[in-house]
């Protein structure tokens, strides 16, 4: 992990400059003005359903119009965007018939070392390689968290995840997401015009 290429930052959870180091990272990245954020993981294992609480976390920020109209959430832990509907959903973004970046959540397994570490990777993510799922690839970036340890009986391993973990990784996941994006709100309607922003 340590030796990706693809990796363009990563950080612990713990560091109380994690949610911001994120953000600038992300800030960094050539990314559309409409973004596309697919959460993936189901809220029926603990470890994978980081993707799924970062979701809802995010829809709420929404809501509360702390996130721009431009973005756009899928995979919450109501409605999970999982393995038996992942296609579905990319088939949906893709009828939107827009130019949108795709931002990819999910939870991974990892060396013991790296458990709470959040990495920000270029290109698709694939999801289901810890589980050995063959799942279509997803996003123009991706971000992942490692919750466990691999190398060993993985389901169950994601089935005894701390809870607790994957609560603190969705924070800063979410908090790194809603201080870029906010931030990116407000440079697309110096970009665009006043008109694009709702």
């Amino acid at each position: 992990m340590f030796l990706d290429s693809d990796v363009v930052a990563r950080t612990h959870w713990s560091d109380p400059m994690a949610a911001s180091q994120l953000a600038v990272t992300l800030a960094s990245l050539p990314i559309r003005p409409f973004v596309d954020i697919v959460c993936v993981g189901t809220d029926r294992s603990t470890g994978d359903s980081l993707g799924p609480f970062v979701g809802s976390a995010l829809v709420k920020q929404l809501d509360r119009g702390l996130l721009p109209p431009n973005v756009s959430i899928y995979g919450t832990i109501h409605q999970p965007v999982h393995a038996l509907n992942l296609a579905e959903t990319l088939d949906e973004i893709k009828s939107q018939n827009r130019k949108s970046s795709i931002i990819a959540i999910d939870a991974c397994l990892g060396r013991v070392k790296s458990i709470g570490f959040i990495s920000v990777k270029r290109g698709p993510l694939q999801p289901g390689t810890g589980v050995n799922k063959q799942l279509p690839s997803v996003g123009d970036f991706h971000i992942i968290g490692v919750v466990n340890a691999s190398g060993f009986l993985e389901h169950a391993v994601l089935q005894n995840t701390r809870l607790s973990l994957v609560l603190s990784m969705a924070e800063v996941i979410t908090e790194a997401l809603v201080l870029y994006l906010g931030d990116y709100s407000s440079k697309a309607e110096i970009a665009l015009g006043p008109s694009f922003v709702i």
